[in-house]
């Protein structure tokens, strides 16, 4: 589990920082059975390039996984600068899939190193702090190197993933546990990744309130 930061930031991450609190009920959520959460919490609040602190932050949690976990999948989620983090991180050999939440994307994002991972992303329609179009055009891109790619729009939903919020968890929880394979893949999700692009990548998500 990856939380969000900001573009700029070096000061330390609180466990009362509502980015990190943001990423709790949703590891709650994934508690189970099989899975094991690792809720991330980074040295700083910044994206700080060149440093890329939350990168560094999230290679040396992969590292730590692999060596009391070896060969262990590991799914990815993260929201806001996390998503971005996730997808940086993709490449390291234990990860399995990405779950990015409304993530934070430039143009010029690699992708390459996405190639044979899987890859979720979801985006509220109400988005005001990240941009829903950016995530598309990654999606696109995404799906020249691996076939499994999904994008969901989360109709009402925002950055925050408040509203809908339980849309936004079963999204995540039906994908984490379809890619560790404790339970078949949940067919909305399936169907988006057997889509050919762009079908596939802009979803539309509506359901239960709340």
């Amino acid at each position: 589990m990856l939380h969000g930061g900001r573009e700029h930031g070096t000061e330390p991450v609180r466990r009362h920082n509502l980015a990190y609190l943001r990423m709790v009920p949703l590891a709650r959520a994934l508690r189970s059975p099989g899975v094991e959460v690792w809720n991330l919490r980074h040295r700083v609040r910044g994206w700080n390039a060149p440093s890329l602190d939350p990168v560094r932050d999230a290679r040396w949690a992969l590292d730590r996984i692999a060596e009391l976990h070896p060969d262990t999948p590991v799914v990815l989620v993260g929201h806001s600068m996390g998503g971005r983090t996730a997808l940086r991180v993709a490449g390291h050999p234990n990860v399995v899939a990405v779950c990015a939440l409304a993530p934070w994307i430039v143009p010029g994002e690699p992708y390459e190193q996405l190639r044979d991972k899987s890859l979720l992303i979801a985006h509220g329609d109400q988005e005001r702090m990240t941009d829903p179009a950016k995530s598309f055009a990654y999606a696109r891109q995404a799906k020249t190197v691996t076939e499994r790619v999904a994008r969901f729009t989360v109709e009402g939903g925002d950055h925050a993933m408040l509203r809908r919020a339980r849309d936004w968890t079963r999204l995540v929880v039906d994908f984490v546990r379809g890619e560790l394979g404790l339970a078949p893949m949940a067919p909305d999700i399936a169907n988006a990744m057997h889509e050919a692009s762009p079908r596939g990548l802009d979803v539309p998500l509506g359901g239960s309130c709340g």
